[in-house]
């Protein structure tokens, strides 16, 4: 018998492990004081999300001046708050989120005079990548890869719901384009009744008018 290699197996279940949890979404922007960004994530319910900004200190070696703060709101589709920093230097936030939709980060720079320009880092991991692997591997003293596998069966178990959830977003489209599609045959219907009544009526009109002119 042949006996099988297990490295390329186990190259290949890395390789999907590094495509598939590569789920966060780290950035570094500007904004000049006075000024609002905002970044938005699509998080479906149920997903635990995490995400940590600072500012960049313009002067190595020195304290972050005082100047350099902004306020920071997170909020979902829906008008619901989950964090709020106000004039901070750093922060972060956990949450798992309750409603499936957009959920928005909005930054605003402290007003100052002259107008400064502040480096912010940011950092927003959803899914998979949100969880703290670092401390599953201390509190159940699993060695590497045991949590390597671990990652691909959460991995996994996210796509799978997340082709759940894009099957039911499906489902959901159908149905509007059924009922739209419903919507429209009776209009139409209606509308072609009344340009029937109409015409019979402009018809009845006119054979009226030319009797009393004793045209016909």
């Amino acid at each position: 018998m042949i006996g099988l290699n297990q490295k390329p197996l186990l190259h290949l279940s890395l390789l999907l492990l590094v495509l598939f949890s590569s789920s966060t979404e780290s950035l570094r922007f500007e904004l000049q004081s006075g000024h609002t960004k905002c970044i938005s994530e699509d998080i479906k319910s149920n997903s635990m999300t995490v995400g940590k900004y600072s500012i960049i200190n313009p002067n190595e070696g020195y304290p972050i001046p005082d100047s350099h703060r902004v306020t920071v709101r997170v909020t979902s589709s829906y008008g619901n708050n989950y964090h709020y920093g106000d004039r901070v230097q750093s922060g972060q936030f956990a949450f798992v989120a309750a409603e499936a939709g957009d959920y928005m980060t909005c930054f605003w720079a402290v007003d100052h005079n002259p107008q400064l320009t502040l480096t912010i880092d940011f950092e927003w991991k959803t899914g998979v990548a949100a969880k703290d692997w670092s401390n599953v591997a201390k509190k159940g003293q699993v060695d590497v890869m045991e949590i390597e596998l671990r990652k691909l069966q959460d991995t996994v178990a996210s796509i799978h719901d997340e082709m759940f959830f894009l099957r039911e977003r499906e489902e959901e489209m159908q149905e509007l384009n059924r009922t739209t599609n419903s919507r429209m045959f009776w209009l139409s219907l209606l509308s072609l009744v009344v340009c029937l009544s109409v015409a019979g009526l402009q018809l009845w009109h006119l054979k009226s008018f030319f009797e009393k002119k004793k045209l016909i």
